[in-house]
């Protein structure tokens, strides 16, 4: 991994069945900076997916805009797309990873494989029944989430559920094919299946969308006007894009499967002991890893009623998606293998390193991506979404502007939670992740009402008459996301002892005193394009987003090295290796 680890298994050259991983490679597997080379491979690849992801808001937001058709698919694919949180970057693939990887220590590869059809077979058939459930109870589920929603909304959204259900299915299926790649070293294919989903979900989206529609549609200026049949054929085009990209994701990962020697069996057990502890684990894990994602949801209930709230914060999630996956999921899922090789053996100071070399890598990677999407929240904003001709309105840039502010404060650390739920399921602990997500899921409720109604009497203009009513439940959910973290990082401490909570300290205030010179740059040099250029052209509205950018990402880099982060160094080095090689 570095000059002094392994490489991970090719994938043409499978591990020879029925041989248990040795502790030499186990230990070298867990050496801090192998996290930070595996992150490093995780983040390439799911830069794409993200930048894939991005293509495919601006493709809603021009052809939909914000308002009626784009708030019912987003409330639509809310559901499954939180269960795809729990799955594929969650509770699942950390419980399957944490005893798939056991089997292979302390028992053999045959019955590892045998571990993987199980648990495959287990999940098909009773996520096949949920999914049965959830469409027959589609209206139900709308209603309970999207009160505020009109009947000509709720009926669009209900069609839209009904058709993206399946997706549940599909993407748990995936993530335990990560979770075996991930066990063996491979992480680049894997994180490329999002890439997958995204292309295919936009391509197949657009041919349904015209297909359906007869060839075109119009989105109506007025939020609160039903939009005519064409434009409801074009979106439900889009949700049966969207679950075929869901199938697509799965699919591409069964060759490297095939290649690492999974051999698919038709067993079904649910009385296996491989099976109920995987089970076991994830059943509290899933509140435990989803206390955001479930936060959202509820933070759903309170905005259904704000014309365009679901849209602006939709848009605005998936820019704070966009960091959280390249280095939050990254870390997490790169150092999923490592801490629970490390806790099998026992071996609680290469744990303890590993951690908090992790979690000063995501510091490192959101503090100054959270500064720049509060700072250069609007310009960015502009140039992705807001198109000549298409549906988002400039009225609509400041609103998910400032959605993306209230998000951006807790994007550091919603990505930390990517990492510490990982090492308490790592150290067979669940119970812990699940009672603080439920206690963050009621503050989370409480905290939404509270800002919600404060917001909602701040800027009132006669078009936007709720004020910044949906920033609100974007601040709450950073709120709580933050809480969460405190909580787990203080647990975790009193478990492993310590965390080397001096030098994550050290490091984060090092990464914060960056960011902040950052910022300021950003900010000056925002003002002196705005001065410059009065009109915005594309290439004008691409300058004013890069151009910062640009002078805070070498700015902070300089200030880091500076200041002597440590990570930045390990990041350096490990890039300029593969550079050499290249």
């Amino acid at each position: 991994m570095n000059d002094i680890e392994q490489e991970p298994p090719s994938s043409e050259q499978p591990e020879q069945l029925a041989e248990p991983v040795s502790s030499e490679n186990a230990v070298d597997a867990g050496k801090p900076q192998s996290v930070a080379r595996s992150a490093g491979i995780v983040s390439i690849a799911v830069m794409f997916s993200r930048v894939l992801g991005l293509i495919r808001e601006q493709v809603f937001a021009h052809f939909f805009g914000a308002g009626f058709l784009n708030d019912a698919f987003q409330l639509a694919f809310r559901i499954p797309n939180v269960l795809r949180d729990l799955f594929a970057e969650g509770a699942l693939s950390a419980a399957f990873v944490k005893v798939f990887t056991d089997y292979q220590i302390t028992k053999s590869e045959q019955e590892a494989w045998k571990l993987a059809s199980l648990v495959l077979n287990a999940l098909a058939v009773v996520l096949s029944v949920i999914t049965i459930i959830g469409i027959i109870f589609s209206r139900q589920f709308v209603n309970l989430i999207a009160d505020g929603f009109s009947p000509e909304k709720a009926a669009l959204a209900t069609t839209l559920t009904q058709i993206m259900f399946p997706f549940i299915l599909l993407v748990a299926l995936a993530a335990v094919a990560m979770g075996v790649l991930n066990t063996k070293g491979i992480f680049g294919v894997p994180a490329s299946a999002s890439t997958v989903f995204n292309i295919t979900s936009i391509v197949f989206g657009l041919l349904f969308a015209y297909w359906l529609s007869g060839g075109s549609w119009t989105t109506s200026v007025d939020r609160n006007m039903i939009p005519d049949g064409p434009a409801q054929w074009a979106i439900i085009g889009m949700s049966i894009g969207t679950l075929i990209g869901g199938a697509a994701q799965f699919v591409m990962q069964i060759p490297s499967l095939y290649k690492v020697g999974f051999r698919f069996s038709p067993l079904l057990s649910f009385v296996d002991p491989g099976v109920k502890r995987v089970m076991r684990l994830m059943g509290p894990a899933i509140l435990g890893t989803s206390a955001v994602q479930i936060n959202v949801l509820v933070n759903t209930f309170f905005v259904s009623s704000i014309d365009g709230g679901i849209s602006w914060l939709g848009y605005a999630f998936r820019l704070m998606q966009f960091p959280i996956g390249i280095f939050g999921v990254a870390v997490g899922t790169a150092s999923i293998p490592v801490l629970s090789r490390l806790a099998a053996q026992g071996n609680t100071k290469d744990f303890r390193d590993t951690l908090s070399s992790s979690m000063n890598l995501v510091f490192l990677m959101t503090l100054p991506s959270a500064c720049g999407l509060i700072v250069l929240g609007q310009p960015i904003i502009r140039l992705l979404y807001l198109h000549s001709g298409g549906a988002f309105k400039e009225s609509d840039v400041p609103m998910t502007a400032w959605a993306l502010s209230g998000y951006a404060i807790g994007l550091t650390g919603y990505a930390a939670i990517k990492v510490l739920s990982p090492a308490f399921y790592a150290m067979d602990d669940a119970k812990t992740p699940m009672l603080v997500g439920v206690a963050s899921i009621f503050v989370n409720a409480v905290a939404s009402y509270f800002f919600m109604s404060w917001l909602s009497t701040v800027a009132v203009e006669p078009g936007r008459p709720t004020g910044l009513g949906h920033v609100g439940v974007a601040l709450a959910t950073s709120v709580v996301a933050i809480v969460n973290f405190v909580a787990l990082a203080v647990i975790m401490r009193s478990r492993i002892k310590r965390i080397n909570g001096r030098n994550i300290l050290k490091g984060f205030m090092k990464i914060a005193f960056a960011s902040a010179v950052m910022s300021a740059a950003c900010y000056f040099s925002l003002l002196f394009l705005e001065s410059e250029f009065p009109t915005r052209s594309f290439s004008v509205k691409f300058i004013e987003a890069f151009v910062p950018i640009a002078v805070g990402g070498l700015i902070f880099v300089g200030m880091a090295k500076l200041l002597g982060v440590t990570e930045i160094e390990k990041l350096y080095s490990i890039f300029a290796k593969k550079l050499r090689r290249a």
